[in-house]
C-alpha cells in the first residue's frame, strides 16, 4: 500500500524553494513588488534575477553597455534612455542604425499611438507608416532627412571630412538643437554610441548620398568596431563590464562581440521575445554566449523573454540609482 505521508515527505525535501503568492498593496514601490518575484515563477523569476544582476552592477561600478533595436526608440522607452545618457548610469549605447532614425526624427515631429489591427492599405494612401501600434508620418522622415542633410553640411564645413561612425554620431549629437535626443546628451556626457551598420536605415541614405556629391566624406565602420573593442578592453582593465541587451539583431551582436578579447561580459541581462530553437542571434541566450566566450562563463546572467517595452522599465524603475541625478 501507498505510503501518501512519505510522497510528502519527499517533496518537502527538494532542493528549491517553495512558490510565494504576490500580495499587491497601496503605495507599493516597483523595488517592492518586483522584490516579490523571485519565487513566483515563469517570467517573473528571471525578472527578479535581473533586477538582482543589475543591483550588483551598480555595486561592482561595472561599465554597463545598453543595447537597444530601432523600435524601442520609436517608443515611449526612448525617455527612460534620454534620462540614463543624461545622468551618465550607462557608459556606452550599441544601436541599430534606425535608432538613431526614431531619436532624431522624434526630437522635433510627433509620433502616434495606433492599433496593430490598422488598415495598412488605407495608412499608406496617407502617407501614414505602421510600425506595430506606432504610427509614423511621412513628414517625421522627411523632417530627418532634411536636418541630418543640414548637419552634415555643417559638419563637413567646420571638421575634418573622414570620420568614424562613433564620432559621426557624436558630431550630429553636438550639432542637435534640442536636448530631446539620447544623441544629443550622449554627445555631452562622453557616452559613446557604437551602430554597426550605420548605413541600414534613413539617416545612413543620407550620409551616402551625401558622398555622393562629396567624394571625400567617408565614414569608416571598420575603424568604429575598433573603437568598440578598445572600449570593451579598456573598460575591463577598470574592472567588471556588463549589458543590458534589448531585443537581437546587429546591435545585440556587436554588444558581445566587442567585449570577447577582452574575456567575455562579467554581467549580461537579455531581454527579447525571440526563440533560441531555431540558432538565430536574435534568439540566443546568455549561456549559449558563453560557448563563444563572448559571455564569461562566470558571469551572472539571466535571459528574460517578453516584451522588453514592459520589462525595461520595471528594471530600471526597481533600483534606486537609476533615479539620481547628476
Amino acid at each position: 500500500m501507498e505510503n501518501n505521508d512519505d510522497k510528502g515527505a519527499d517533496k518537502n525535501n527538494l532542493d528549491a524553494s517553495p512558490i510565494s503568492d504576490i500580495h499587491i498593496r497601496k503605495n507599493m514601490t516597483v523595488a517592492e513588488m518586483v522584490g516579490q518575484f523571485k519565487n513566483s515563477a515563469f517570467q517573473t523569476h528571471n525578472i527578479a534575477i535581473a533586477a538582482e544582476i543589475l543591483a550588483e552592477m551598480v555595486r561592482e561600478k561595472a561599465t554597463i553597455f545598453l543595447s537597444f533595436t530601432s523600435n524601442i526608440a520609436a517608443s515611449g522607452i526612448r525617455g527612460i534612455i534620454i534620462d540614463l545618457v543624461r545622468n551618465r548610469k550607462v557608459h556606452a549605447l550599441v544601436v541599430s542604425s534606425g535608432a538613431l532614425d526614431e531619436d532624431v526624427a522624434r526630437a522635433k515631429m510627433p509620433y502616434f499611438q495606433g492599433t496593430f489591427e490598422a488598415d495598412d492599405a488605407e495608412l499608406g494612401r496617407k502617407g501614414i507608416n505602421r510600425m506595430g501600434n506606432i504610427l509614423v508620418p511621412n513628414e517625421c522622415y522627411g523632417y530627418l532627412e532634411e536636418k541630418i542633410s543640414q548637419l552634415l553640411r555643417r559638419i563637413y564645413s567646420t571638421s575634418s571630412k573622414e570620420f568614424t561612425a562613433t564620432e559621426l554620431i557624436r558630431q550630429i549629437g553636438l550639432n542637435l538643437d534640442t536636448e530631446n535626443s539620447f544623441v544629443y546628451h550622449a554627445a555631452r556626457n562622453n557616452v559613446p554610441i557604437f551602430c554597426p551598420g550605420v548605413s541600414d536605415g534613413a539617416v545612413g541614405l543620407q550620409l551616402a548620398f551625401f558622398q555622393q556629391a562629396h567624394a571625400d566624406f567617408k565614414v569608416n565602420e571598420l575603424k568604429s568596431a575598433i573603437e568598440a573593442i578598445d572600449f570593451a578592453m579598456s573598460a575591463k582593465k577598470k574592472g567588471k563590464v556588463g549589458a543590458i541587451i534589448l531585443g537581437g539583431g546587429i546591435a545585440k551582436h556587436h554588444t558581445i562581440i566587442s567585449n570577447i578579447l577582452g574575456g567575455g561580459l562579467d554581467y549580461a541581462i537579455y531581454v527579447n521575445s525571440s526563440s533560441p530553437y531555431h540558432g538565430s542571434l536574435s534568439g540566443a541566450t546568455t549561456s549559449e554566449a558563453k560557448s563563444w566566450g563572448k559571455i564569461s562563463e562566470n558571469a551572472r546572467d539571466i535571459t528574460v523573454y517578453g516584451d522588453a517595452a514592459v520589462i525595461f522599465p520595471l528594471l530600471i524603475a526597481s533600483n534606486n540609482y537609476f533615479f539620481e541625478q547628476k
